[in-house]
């Protein structure tokens, strides 16, 4: 444990302090910059820094225009504009409930599409989905939930409007968070049966199927029902189980011709 003198501490608490009146002091300057600024004049600098890639100036800009023009001209331009500054920044959850707050009070904007994007989008980064070109971790085993995030957004963006200019991308992109957000089921899964809970094990795999039936693991979560049911002695439901996945994957690597391997569970093969 790291013990400090009281001379120190009086120093940092002086250091500090200095901090805090400094940042009182230029937020005052910035106050009084803005008390004679016109909600345009705000805008077309805000404008201007995003275009120069200054976002904490076009932050500044855009949110004074939202505390002090809320219902202004340029107010709902303003507030999309600050979505894509957070987003920018690197700042997805400020962006995710700018895109939110938006959506809530201008649901039937001309633009609200782009809000449902960017929310969606914002989400997908938090994911941190670049880890995975570089080869770090195995993404499908880490706790998705900004995943499911960007999942649930993506699929509102193009259920509600699906000739937004924004829908082709965010359909592939779902199409990537499916077969992320299933292939973690079967992690569950994998572990379930590893430590004999059986039913479990069979509740995953059918909530893969049932969920995201389009997913390339669906054919991985009817593998992991049969070894499951095989670990509870329902050998007829493992069988039944067995047909439907020998009939749409007959070269999983489960499989031995028509002869399914367990991995886990202790007993002989089940062949349909």
């Amino acid at each position: 444990m790291r013990v400090f003198t009281t001379s120190a501490a009086r120093l940092g608490a002086l250091v500090l302090m200095g901090a805090v009146l400094g940042g009182c002091a230029s937020n005052d300057v910035e106050e009084e910059r803005y008390d004679g600024a016109t909600e345009r004049q705000l805008y077309q600098e805000g404008r201007q820094a995003l275009e120069d890639g200054s976002f904490t100036t076009a932050m500044n800009r855009l949110e004074a225009i939202d505390t002090r023009f809320p219902f202004g001209d340029y107010a709902e331009q303003a507030q999309l504009e600050l979505i894509y500054t957070y987003y920018e920044m690197d700042d997805w959850e400020a962006a995710r409930a700018a895109a939110s707050r938006f959506i809530r009070l201008h649901p039937n904007h001309a633009q609200v599409d782009y809000a449902y994007y960017m929310r969606g989008l914002a989400a997908w980064q938090a994911g941190r989905f670049s880890l995975e070109s570089l080869k770090v971790i195995d993404i499908s085993e880490r706790d998705l939930g900004a995943t499911r995030d960007a999942y649930t957004d993506f699929t509102d963006l193009i259920t509600r409007y699906p000739d937004s200019p924004y829908a082709p991308d965010a359909q592939q992109r779902i199409i990537y968070l499916r077969n992320l957000l299933a292939q973690q089921e079967l992690h569950v899964a994998d572990f379930y049966l590893r430590k004999k809970a059986y039913m479990a094990a069979v509740q995953r795999g059918r909530w893969v199927l049932e969920n995201y039936p389009q997913a390339e693991a669906t054919r991985d979560a009817l593998a992991v029902m049969v070894e499951g049911y095989l670990g509870m002695g329902l050998r007829d439901r493992a069988s039944e189980t067995l047909q439907v996945l020998i009939e749409n994957d007959p070269d999983n690597e489960r499989l031995n011709g028509r002869r399914f391997e367990p991995k886990y569970v202790d007993g002989a093969p089940l062949s349909a």
